[in-house]
C-alpha cells in the first residue's frame, strides 16, 4: 500500500502497561488516540530512512499495525473490518514531546513528523488468537531492542478498532498502530533496524539522522 491510498493513521498511546511505566506516564482507562499524517509512511524494506537530528532523541516504538478494509458499523465483530497486518515503527522525537505534555499541547510535532511511520511488509491478519500467541521483535545492530505480544495489550484488537470506528470514524484504506511494549530507546546515526513477526523478518531498514 502506499501512502497516496492511505487514508487516516490512528495510533494507540500508551497500549502496553510496561511501556507506560518506563515513561513514568498514567496508564490509561480508555485507549489514548493521536493520529499521523499519511506523509508519515515510509518503508522499511532495506532502506535508510531520514530522520531529525537536530531537535533531540529519536525513539524507536515497534507496533503491531492494522488495515482496514471494510468500514466498521455498530455491532459489526470488528475483526471483520481488518484485511491485513504489518509491523511498522511509530517514531517519536521524545524531547520535543515531553515540552509538548508539560505544555499540554497536542503531540503532532512529536509524533507526525516526515518518515515518522516506517512500514514493514504487510501479511494477511491471523486472527485474534494467532495475534495473541506469536511475539513481535525489533533488532537494533543485531541485538534485541524490544519484544512484544498481543496479548499483553491494556485494550484488545476488536476493543481498539471499536473504540476508534465509533468515536473517529474508520474506513478502507485507514491504519490502526495499536501500541508499543516497553524497551524503546534513542535511535542513532546509522543505526540498522530489523522487525520480525514469529520469528520472521518483516521489516528492515537503516537510520540517518540528518
Amino acid at each position: 500500500m502506499s501512502s497516496n491510498e492511505i487514508r487516516n493513521i490512528y495510533c494507540i498511546g500508551r497500549n502496553y502497561k510496561l511501556h507506560a511505566l518506563e515513561l513514568g506516564n498514567e496508564v490509561p482507562d480508555k485507549p489514548l488516540v493521536f493520529t499521523k499524517p499519511s506523509h508519515a509512511i515510509v518503508p522499511m524494506a532495506g532502506n535508510t530512512v531520514d530522520l531529525p537530528g537536530n531537535v533531540g532523541e529519536v525513539h524507536f516504538e515497534l507496533e503491531i499495525v492494522l488495515r482496514i478494509g471494510r468500514a466498521y458499523e455498530p455491532g459489526i465483530d470488528p475483526e471483520q473490518c481488518i484485511d491485513g497486518m504489518a509491523l511498522g515503527l511509530d517514531l517519536t522525537l521524545r524531547d520535543v514531546q515531553s515540552k509538548l505534555k508539560a505544555k499540554g499541547q497536542p503531540w503532532l510535532a512529536a509524533k507526525g513528523f516526515k518518515n515518522s511511520a516506517p512500514l514493514g511488509e504487510w501479511l494477511p491478519y491471523p486472527g485474534a488468537a494467532a495475534l495473541a500467541e506469536n511475539e513481535f521483535v525489533l533488532l537494533r545492530n543485531g541485538e534485541e531492542a524490544q519484544r512484544g505480544k498481543a496479548s499483553d495489550m491494556l485494550f484488545s484488537v476488536s476493543e481498539l478498532i471499536q473504540f476508534v470506528g465509533e468515536h473517529y470514524g474508520l474506513g478502507p484504506g485507514d491504519l490502526l498502530f495499536t501500541g508499543t511494549p516497553a524497551g524503546v530507546a534513542a535511535l542513532h546515526d546509522g543505526d540498522q533496524l530489523q522487525a520480525l513477526w514469529a520469528g520472521t523478518a518483516v521489516g528492515s531498514c537503516g537510520v540517518k539522522l540528518v
